[in-house]
């Protein structure tokens, strides 16, 4: 038998197991299984949140049979989701597969009096953001407003160059108007930042223009750099890096469309061992 035959035999040999992986590949993969999670994590999130009333010592025990159920789905699912996983040397190096992860774990402490208790309510709080991992769209979101970090870090940066700029500005002028909004420059900060949510900012106005009838400017170009340029700036490089993010999945997704099932793959390795047995045979 040739070397080639044996490596055949080999990847023939392997077929069960990669049946296997193929089955709960699909599983995970599938919408309904999807939805059950998904169903799961918001019935975990209303049961933290009736946990937080006033409840019987019935309701309570109930309240803690159901969260043992909830953590060994979610412990089934992980298990699921590893095995369906083509390569699971970078199963854990995916982030979301290590939240996951922790969040499952941590979440079989069980909630008694002692002092992991605390870690084990804490985390089961935080399984709600296992809707994140579970949605692609949420996904998507996240991954793209953490791309845009570094770029969004110099925008944030002109505009605490723009704020500081604005707050030396009032805090020299207007301070002797009203301390308590323009007493010094920290102050002044807060009192922006006031007038750029539009938090009543047409009182602080007015009561600046009755000493500086003019003072309306300062107000007005401070809206435009920040409320209207800046944080336009802000959702035009979030919504840049959201198409590159939705593309390159789409790309990932066509290229796993594209490549060939594992039935087709063994039957093209079923019929090159039989043309290479047919051609060894003596004539």
């Amino acid at each position: 038998m040739t070397r080639f035959d044996k490596s055949i035999d080999k990847t023939l040999m392997s077929d069960g197991r990669s049946n296997l992986q193929r089955r709960f590949y699909d599983i995970r993969n599938n919408k309904i299984f999807e939805l059950f999670v998904i169903t799961i994590i918001i019935f975990s999130a209303l049961m933290i949140g009736a946990n937080s009333y006033q409840v019987s010592p019935t309701t309570l025990q109930i309240f803690t049979f159901l969260d043992g159920i909830i953590t060994t789905i979610f412990l089934v699912e992980i298990v699921i989701r590893f095995i369906g996983e083509p390569n699971k040397k970078r199963f854990f190096h995916n982030a979301w597969n290590l939240f996951d992860t922790f969040i499952v774990l941590v979440s079989l402490i069980p909630i008694d009096d002692s002092e992991m208790a605390v870690l084990g309510r804490l985390v089961r709080i935080f399984r709600v953001l296992r809707m994140v991992s579970i949605v692609p769209e949420l996904r998507i979101l996240i991954n793209s407003l953490i791309k845009a970090l570094p770029q969004l870090g110099y925008v944030m940066l002109l505009m605490f160059i723009i704020f500081y700029i604005y707050a030396a500005i009032g805090s020299t002028f207007f301070a002797e108007i009203n301390a308590d909004l323009w007493g010094n420059i920290t102050i002044s900060l807060l009192t922006l930042f006031r007038v750029m949510t539009f938090e009543d900012w047409t009182d602080v106005m007015y009561e600046t223009m009755t000493v500086y009838p003019l003072s309306w400017i300062f107000y007005l170009t401070f809206i435009f750099f920040t409320a209207f340029a800046f944080l336009n700036m802000v959702i035009g490089i979030v919504v840049n890096v959201l198409e590159q993010e939705r593309q390159i999945e789409a790309d990932l997704l066509n290229e796993h469309d594209q490549q060939p099932t594992m039935k087709e793959l063994q039957r093209e390795l079923s019929e090159i061992k039989a043309l290479l047995k047919a051609q060894n045979k003596p004539h």
